[in-house]
């Protein structure tokens, strides 16, 4: 099986044509397959499936909404499936009233995708699902972008996809949308765009109520900060504490090499410079954690790339670096200061395809080399509540999170779905 899974995967890099009928027979076999599997399936008014990162994580929106519902009497008859690709991981929750868990794209997970009235995901499905005519599918989607989406993609790099072809596939997930979470007016706009929600009659659908993910950043206790720190170890550390949270860089994994990093930052000398006040939380994409020494660095940079929700490690940091990652906009809610560190602006701007925002507007100090990021970090400025340009910022992106995102959107989607 190996063999022939390699032959297929050799064969479509090679040709665009042949790549094209292989997904779509695969994508055909399949559905028929989910269709079977599902005959006779009943949709249940009172069962929500939930997904968060194709069944990687338990985070973002889809939890913030599931952890509003099992806590609201309103919902205690209703019955909640979560689907994991790591079900043992998860177990836990099924601690919960009502809770179920099950195996990302298995037979189970398929027959709950059929039977559910709303399916709650934050991420791309596979080609082949499709809700009924009477199910909900709310789009959750997992920040505001920065870096163009989809539609507006201007080209892609990918050896097997073609720009069409991608955009194509956007189209296609988005006729499969009943409603589309939107923090703001700004993200709204993007999302229709990037998914031609104008072009299918369906920009409509959005619900611009602000992220149900960010409640917690306004709803968070003491006992919230205290148990995180546990977990990390760093609990009776007095120092300062900086996340570090860069974008996935696709160039960051070379063919027959696997994924690599190239340290853009010296750690040795940042823990020699600033390592008796600060420590480092830094989360690379989970396939960098892997190859990165975090060993080399003990007690001073901690490896935080398996911790689900991020909202965790905003919560206990005093200020946050980054570059193009869209954490930003989540983080802005709690004023506190950051620096963007854009070692290799020059290719996201020039090469890439852009960005939907002027970085002028970014709310913290923008720098490209290792020796202004560490003046920036001796000078950074922890007063960001008269900061004039945070505000602005803040008044344009994240004007609707208050921490009551997650009844809002519920309401609407319940609402709207009986």
């Amino acid at each position: 099986m190996n063999v022939i899974k390699k032959t297929a995967y050799g064969i479509s890099k090679k040709s665009v044509f042949l790549r094209n009928i292989m997904r779509n027979t695969i994508n055909f076999l399949k559905k028929i397959r989910y269709k079977l599997n599902t005959v006779g399936q009943k949709v249940d008014n009172k069962i929500i499936i939930f997904c968060s990162f194709n069944g990687k994580l338990y985070s973002c929106s889809p939890k913030a909404i599931y952890e509003y519902m099992i806590n609201n009497p309103e919902f205690e008859d209703y019955k909640f499936i979560w689907s994991f690709r790591n079900v043992e991981k998860y177990k836990f929750l099924e601690n919960n009233k009502n809770t179920i868990i099950v195996k990302h794209l298995s037979k189970q997970y398929e027959k709950y995708l059929a039977q559910a009235k709303y399916w709650i995901f934050n991420y791309k499905i596979p080609d082949y699902l499709y809700p009924k005519k009477n199910q909900v599918f709310v789009q959750c989607w997992h920040g505001t972008p920065l870096k163009r989406l989809g539609c507006d993609l201007i080209h892609f790099d990918n050896q097997l996809n073609t720009l069409k072809g991608m955009k194509k596939r956007y189209r296609i997930e988005a006729s499969k949308f009943s409603y589309f979470l939107s923090p703001s007016r700004f993200a709204s706009e993007k999302f229709i765009s990037a998914w031609n929600l104008k072009e299918i009659g369906k920009e409509n659908i959005i619900i611009e109520e602000g992220y149900p993910r960010n409640d917690f950043l306004f709803n968070y206790t003491k006992e919230d900060e205290q148990k995180i720190k546990e977990k990390l170890g760093i609990e009776n550390d007095e120092r300062k504490i900086i996340l570090y949270a860069p974008t996935y860089r696709a160039n960051q994994h070379q063919t027959g090499v696997g994924y690599v990093y190239k340290e853009e930052i010296d750690f040795e000398k940042l823990q020699k410079e600033i390592g008796e006040e600060y420590i480092v939380l830094f989360r690379p994409h989970y396939f960098i954690a892997n190859v990165f020494d975090f060993e080399k660095y003990k007690g001073f940079v901690y490896d935080v790339s398996d911790i689900d929700d991020i909202n965790e490690l905003y919560i206990i940091t005093d200020f946050l670096i980054t570059d193009y990652s869209s954490v930003f906009f989540d983080f802005a809610n709690l004023h506190r200061p950051m620096i963007f560190y854009m070692y290799d602006l020059e290719h996201y701007r020039d090469e890439s395809n852009g960005f939907y925002l002027d970085l002028e507007e970014l709310p913290g100090a923008i720098v490209e080399n290792e020796k202004d990021l560490l003046e920036a970090i001796k000078q950074v400025n922890y007063d960001v509540e008269h900061d004039e340009k945070y505000k602005r910022f803040n008044e344009k992106y994240n004007y609707l999170d208050d921490g009551n995102a997650s009844k809002r959107v519920i309401n609407t989607i319940i609402k709207q779905g009986d």
